[in-house]
C-alpha cells in the first residue's frame, strides 16, 4: 500500500512539476540568473504549502516527529552539493525535473539522467575506499527534529499552527509578491 500511494505521489507531484514549467531547464536557468521569478514562486508557495501540511500532520498525530530527521552533515556532503549546485546552474537540471524532463520526451534531460546513473554507479563501487577518507568525516552528527527542545515544544503547543501558519503566509505572500513577468 506505502509504494501504491509513493506512485501515486510521485506521479502526481511529476505532473505538477511539468504543467508548471519546473522540467524546462531554461526557466531553471534563468531562475537562477534572477531573470524569471516563474520557478521561484512556485518554490516558495510549495514550501510554505508543505511545511504547513507538515505541522498539521504532526499536530494531528499523524506523523510523528522523531520521523522527521535532520541528516548528517559530511565534509563529502558538502563538496557533493557544491557540484550538484554547478551540475543544476550548468544544465538546467536536477534528479527530479531531468525525470519529469524525460517523460517529456526532452533527449537533454534523457542524457542528465544517463549521466547521473553512470555517477551513481561509479560512487556505489568507489563508496568503499571513499568511507575510509576524510569525505566521511561527521561535522555535526545525526539529530531528529525531537533533540531539539524548540522544536518540539512548538509542535506540542497550542499556538503551534498559529507559528507555522503565520511562516507558511510568508512564503505565499513572497510568491506573490514576485514579479510576474520576465527580466529582460
Amino acid at each position: 500500500m506505502q509504494l501504491f500511494f509513493a506512485v501515486v505521489l510521485g506521479g502526481l507531484f511529476g505532473y505538477i512539476m511539468h504543467r508548471a514549467g519546473i522540467a524546462n531547464p531554461d526557466r531553471i536557468i534563468n531562475m537562477l540568473r534572477l531573470k524569471d521569478f516563474h520557478l521561484m514562486k512556485v518554490i516558495f508557495f510549495g514550501v510554505g504549502f508543505s511545511s504547513l501540511v507538515v505541522m498539521l500532520f504532526l499536530w494531528w498525530g499523524i506523523l510523528e516527529p522523531q520521523h522527521l530527521q535532520i541528516k548528517p552533515a559530511y565534509f563529502g556532503v558538502l563538496l557533493g552539493g557544491a557540484l550538484f549546485g554547478l551540475g543544476f546552474a550548468i544544465s538546467g537540471y536536477c534528479p527530479g525535473t531531468c525525470l519529469v524532463g524525460a517523460g517529456a520526451q526532452r533527449y537533454d534531460a534523457l542524457i542528465f539522467l544517463a549521466g547521473g546513473l553512470v555517477g551513481a554507479l561509479a560512487f556505489t563501487f568507489s563508496y568503499e575506499y571513499l568511507a575510509a577518507t576524510w569525505l566521511f568525516s561527521d561535522i555535526a552528527g545525526k539529530t531528529t527534529v525531537t533533540d531539539h527542545y524548540v522544536t518540539t515544544s512548538i509542535v506540542d503547543a497550542s499556538y503551534s499552527i498559529a507559528v507555522n501558519g503565520a511562516i507558511a503566509l510568508l512564503f505565499f505572500l513572497l510568491a506573490w509578491k514576485l514579479p510576474n513577468k520576465p527580466r529582460a
